[in-house]
C-alpha cells in the first residue's frame, strides 16, 4: 500500500509578509475615510456661515408718465340705421335692381312694383279732374253774367246767391279731383323703390315674381348703414361723474377704443357721442354710445366688442406694473429693493388700473425698484437677487 506524502509547509517569512500587508491596508483605509469626512464638515461649515441664498425675483422700475384714465364695458356694434324695405302698395314684384351683399347710396333703386293698375288710376283721376274744371269754368262765367244782369234787375237775386253756391261746389270738387290725381301718381311712386340712406343689401326675402302686399309683414330686404357705426355700452352708475366731467372737459368729444373680445386686437377708435337720460333700475348700468368711422368694415353690426373710453387724463404720476401691487390686511403695498438688493415693504395708494399697468399717487418714487415676480416669503430685510430673465434691470443708486 502506498503512502501519500504530506503537503510542504510554507516559510514562516511569507506568512509575516502577509500580514503586513494587511495591516498597511487597513491604515490607508482609514485615512481616506478620515479625510472624507474632514472635507464634508468643511463644506457644511462654509455653507453655514454663508446663510441662505438670495432668492431670485423680477423686477420693475418705477416711471413717470401722463396715465389715462379708462372706463370699459362690453358693448354692441348698432348702426345707426338699419332699415327693413316694404312696400307700400300691392302688386306683383316685376324687377330686383339689386344683389345680396350690394352696397347702395341713397337713392338708387332697389325694386319695382307692377306699376300699370296705377297708371290706369291715374289716367282715370286726371280724366274726371278735366270734367269737373270745364264745369266750373262754365259756372263762373255764369256767374260774372249774372253779376251784370242783377244791376239792371232783369234776375232775381236768389239766382245770383244760387250761382255763387254751384261754383263754389264746383271748386271742392276740382279740389278733391286734384287729389286724386296726386294720390295716384304717389302710388306710382311707391312702385318704384329706392335707397332711403347709404349702406349694405342683407340677403332678398322676396323674390322676383311674387305678389307683394302692402300690409304684409314681410319686408323685402334689409339695408343697413355700416359708415359711420356706433357702440352702445354699459358702465356702472358709479361713473356717472367721471363721465360728466369729462364730457365738460377739455378732452370732449371723449376718446373711445373698440377692441375685440380676447383683448388683444384695437378695432376702431372713435369718439363718445352722448349719454343716456336715464339709469337701467334693473342693472344699475348707464348706456354710451359712441361713434366709429367704419371704412374697410372693422366693426360690424350686432358683433360684440370690448368698448373703453378715456375720461381723464392723470398728469406726472408714478406707474409700475399691476403684477408689483400686492394686497394685505392694511391695505396695498409693494416690495421695494434698494441698490444692496435688499427688500422693504412700502403702502401705497394706489390710483387707476389701465391694461397692465397701474397709477400709484403716493407709496413709490420713479425711479424705485418693485418686485414683480417672486414675491412669495418674501419679508422686509430680505436679500434677492434678479431672476434670470430679469438680469436686464439695472441697478439705482439711492
Amino acid at each position: 500500500m502506498a503512502t501519500v506524502a504530506a503537503p510542504p509547509s510554507l516559510p514562516p517569512e511569507f506568512t509575516k509578509g502577509k500580514k503586513w500587508v494587511w495591516l498597511i491596508g487597513l491604515i490607508v483605509f482609514f485615512l481616506v475615510l478620515g479625510l472624507f469626512r474632514h472635507f464634508r464638515q468643511g463644506t457644511h461649515d462654509q455653507k453655514t456661515l454663508k446663510g441662505p441664498a438670495p432668492t431670485p425675483v423680477s423686477l420693475a422700475i418705477a416711471h413717470q408718465a401722463d396715465f389715462p384714465v379708462w372706463l370699459t364695458g362690453l358693448g354692441t356694434v348698432t348702426p345707426v340705421y338699419t332699415v327693413t324695405l316694404k312696400s307700400r302698395v300691392d302688386g306683383e314684384l316685376m324687377k330686383v335692381y339689386f344683389k345680396e351683399g350690394d352696397r347702395v347710396h341713397r337713392g338708387d333703386p332697389i325694386v319695382e312694383i307692377d306699376p300699370r293698375p296705377y297708371q290706369v288710376q291715374l289716367a282715370q283721376a286726371q280724366g274726371q279732374l278735366v270734367h269737373d274744371q270745364a264745369l266750373l269754368e262754365n259756372a263762373r262765367i255764369d256767374l260774372k253774367r249774372y253779376q251784370e244782369l242783377i244791376k239792371t234787375g232783369a234776375i232775381p237775386d236768389q239766382m245770383l246767391v244760387t250761382q255763387q253756391a254751384l261754383v263754389h261746389q264746383y271748386e271742392g270738387t276740382v279740389t278733391s279731383d286734384q287729389s286724386q290725381v296726386d294720390n295716384a301718381k304717389l302710388q306710382l311712386i311707391y312702385c318704384h323703390i329706392t335707397a332711403p340712406v347709404s349702406g349694405r343689401l342683407g340677403i332678398r326675402l322676396v323674390d322676383q315674381g311674387n305678389m307683394i302686399l302692402a300690409a304684409g309683414n314681410t319686408g323685402l330686404v334689409v339695408l343697413t348703414q355700416l359708415d359711420p357705426i356706433t357702440v352702445i355700452f354699459p358702465l356702472p352708475q358709479d361713473y356717472l361723474s367721471d363721465i360728466q366731467q369729462g364730457m365738460n372737459s377739455p378732452l370732449a368729444p371723449l376718446k373711445v377704443e373698440a377692441w375685440d373680445r380676447s383683448n388683444q386686437h384695437l378695432l376702431a377708435t372713435g369718439e363718445l357721442q352722448t349719454l343716456d337720460n336715464q339709469v337701467d333700475i334693473t342693472t344699475g348700468m348707464v348706456k354710451l354710445r359712441a361713434q366709429f368711422d367704419n371704412h374697410h368694415d372693422e366693426l360690424f353690426p350686432n358683433e360684440f366688442v370690448n368698448a373703453r373710453v378715456r375720461v381723464a387724463v392723470l398728469p406726472h404720476v408714478t406707474v409700475i406694473p399691476v403684477a408689483g401691487v400686492q394686497q394685505g390686511d392694511q391695505g396695498p403695498f409693494v416690495f421695494v429693493v434698494d441698490k444692496n438688493m435688499k427688500v422693504s415693504i412700502r403702502k401705497v395708494k394706489a390710483g387707476p388700473a389701465n391694461g397692465d399697468e397701474i397709477a400709484i399717487l403716493s407709496g413709490v418714487r420713479p425711479g424705485e425698484r418693485v418686485v414683480t415676480e417672486g414675491v412669495d416669503n418674501l419679508r422686509s430685510g430680505m436679500t434677492v437677487t434678479l431672476a434670470q430673465r430679469a438680469s436686464s434691470i439695472p441697478a439705482v443708486s439711492q
